[in-house]
C-alpha cells in the first residue's frame, strides 16, 4: 500500500519516473543496480536486510546514487546511523505529497534534506559529547586550508556551484576538491562530510 501510494504521488509529477519498487533491502540493493535510478527512497524495517544494510551497502558502490530514507521512524539513534551508514538525506512518512515531491528533486541535485524533526536531531546530537568533537576535529585536522574551506561549504549545505563562486574557483575544481576530501575523511558522501563539518564545530548548526 504504502508503495503504491508512493508511485502514484511521485508519477503525479511530470518530471519524475519510478523506474522499480522492492520490499526488502536486498531486492532494494538488486533494484538500484539494475535500474541505476537517480534517487532511492529507502524504508528502514524490512525483511531480511534492513534499510541501514542496504544503504551501506549501496554506499560503497562509486556510482551510489543519493539515498533518501522514508520511514516513520526518527529517533535519534536512526537518523545517526542512516545518516552515517550513507544515506543523504531523512524525511518521515508523514510528508505532504508537495513537499515530498520537491524534496526528491533537491535530493536528484545532490542536496541533503531533512525533515525538521530529523533535523532538529540531528543538531542536537552534533553538539553532544566533547570526545566525539574532538575525533571530528582530527579527521579535519589532515584537510589542506582549500580543502576545509570547501568542507566549510558542504557543512552549510551548499552546492558545488555555490562554493566555487564563494572561493572564486571553477566548479570542476571544486569537484575534484570534495572528491579529494571524501577520501581523505573517508565519507561515503557530501552528507556524511557536512554532518563531519558540524561535529568538528567548523560551521555553526
Amino acid at each position: 500500500m504504502v508503495c503504491g501510494f508512493l508511485r502514484t504521488i511521485l508519477g503525479s509529477a511530470a518530471d519524475i519516473e519510478v523506474v522499480a519498487e522492492a520490499h526488502d533491502g536486498a531486492a532494494g540493493v538488486e533494484a538500484v543496480v539494475r535500474h541505476r535510478p537517480d534517487v532511492v527512497l529507502m524504508d528502514l524495517r524490512m525483511p531480511g536486510m534492513d534499510g541501514i544494510a542496504a544503504i551501506e551497502q549501496l554506499a560503497r558502490r562509486a556510482d551510489a546514487p543519493p539515498i533518501v530514507v522514508l520511514t516513520t521512524f526518527d529517533s535519534d539513534q536512526y537518523v545517526l546511523r542512516a545518516l552515517r551508514a550513507g544515506a543523504s538525506g531523512f524525511l518521515v512518512k508523514s510528508t505532504p505529497p508537495e513537499d515530498l515531491i520537491g524534496l526528491v528533486r533537491v535530493a536528484s541535485e545532490g542536496h541533503t534534506v531533512l525533515s525538521p524533526a530529523a533535523a532538529r536531531r540531528l543538531i542536537a546530537a552534533s553538539t553532544d559529547g566533547l570526545s566525539a568533537r574532538d575525533r571530528a576535529r582530527e579527521r579535519v585536522a589532515q584537510l589542506t586550508e582549500r580543502e576545509a574551506e570547501v568542507l566549510v561549504g558542504l557543512g552549510e549545505g551548499l552546492s558545488n556551484a555555490q562554493i566555487a563562486a564563494r572561493l572564486y574557483l571553477s566548479e570542476a575544481t571544486v569537484k575534484g576538491y570534495v572528491s579529494r576530501m571524501l577520501d581523505k575523511l573517508e565519507c561515503a558522501n557530501r552528507t556524511q562530510a557536512g554532518l563531519l563539518a558540524q561535529e568538528a564545530g567548523v560551521v555553526a548548526p
